[in-house]
């Protein structure tokens, strides 16, 4: 369980590079919407011949396109236009804020996940890593960048809700089908949007990088992350999953040093032992063989 969590979280962190990358040529929100495309591409002809279909029942549509739309339409769209107006370190921070919010939605919605006080100290310890790694961005001038802190941050409470309800609410349905239907769902106002302010995607600067980055955002980062993100979700408590945006920065900053040639520094060292701390605290493997005895099956 830890072995699988520890390579999503990986997986996780190598999407802000390719992100970085595609982002040189093709603009934000269209790019979002394609990666979606090409996911539900390859995930719709899985959920057609398992002939499971998409549930039939209103209440279940609902709850998919609401969490599709929550978790990576609302998400998407706040991040990618609070991003713009705010240093990059930043917006790194106030995602990794994301467990913080699942905490705090966990206690009223997962009996099993209480708050407690020991919980929020371990994930301060590790948004203040994130914090030490990236303190030379932490600054915000004038009211566009504030407004950008809070879209960014608002997108990291779109994404706790999201996962905490599919865990307190979404158990019942097959998660192949809810990662394609909340994809589906997610894509159509991404691509409207982008088609609209951004412009046909045939006249965008496709170069080799671009479309590597693309797929790779679409099979790797979409397909294979949020298909193991439902295995683990079904296995384990939903703010350990979100537990991954701690260490994420820190990967990110790692791999980009590593492929860009970006520096690392002693506040590098610093913070990373702190969010290392912090997931060490909050990821006992205890939990792992009580949550893989208890939680359900994969279908």
């Amino acid at each position: 369980m830890a072995l699988v969590w520890i390579a999503v979280c990986c997986v996780w962190g190598t999407v802000w590079l390719f992100i970085k990358l595609g982002l040189r040529d093709l603009p934000p929100v269209s790019f979002a919407g394609i990666r979606l495309a090409i996911a539900v591409a390859v995930l719709l002809p899985f959920v057609i011949a398992r002939r499971r279909g998409f549930p039939r029942r209103g209440r279940d549509l609902a709850f998919v396109a609401g969490t599709g739309l929550l978790l990576l339409g609302l998400n998407y769209a706040l991040l990618f236009w609070g991003a713009q107006f705010i240093p990059s370190g930043l917006t790194a921070v106030l995602q990794a804020a994301t467990p913080v919010f699942g905490l705090a939605f966990a206690h009223f919605l997962l009996p099993e996940e209480r708050f407690t006080l020991a919980k929020l100290g371990a994930l301060a310890l590790g948004v203040a890593g994130v914090a030490v790694i990236f303190s030379d961005q932490l600054r915000v001038a004038g009211w566009t960048a504030l407004a950008g802190s809070a879209a960014v941050a608002g997108g990291a409470v779109c994404v706790a809700l999201a996962y905490v309800v599919v865990k307190a609410r979404g158990s019942h349905l097959d998660p192949l089908t809810l990662m394609t239907g909340q994809m589906l769902s997610a894509m159509i106002p991404l691509l409207a949007f982008g088609f609209a302010r951004e412009g046909n995607p045939l006249h965008f600067r496709w170069t080799t990088t671009a479309t590597a980055s693309l797929l790779y955002l679409a099979l790797v980062g979409s397909v294979a992350a949020f298909g193991l993100n439902y295995w683990l979700l079904r296995r384990m408590g939903a703010m350990k999953l979100l537990l991954m945006s701690i260490p994420e920065p820190l990967i990110a900053v790692v791999l980009g040093a590593l492929v860009l040639g970006e520096s690392l520094t002693a506040r590098t060292a610093l913070g990373g032992a702190l969010i290392l701390t912090s997931v060490a605290v909050l990821l006992p493997r205890r939990d792992a063989a009580k949550t893989t005895a208890t939680g359900g099956s994969d279908a």
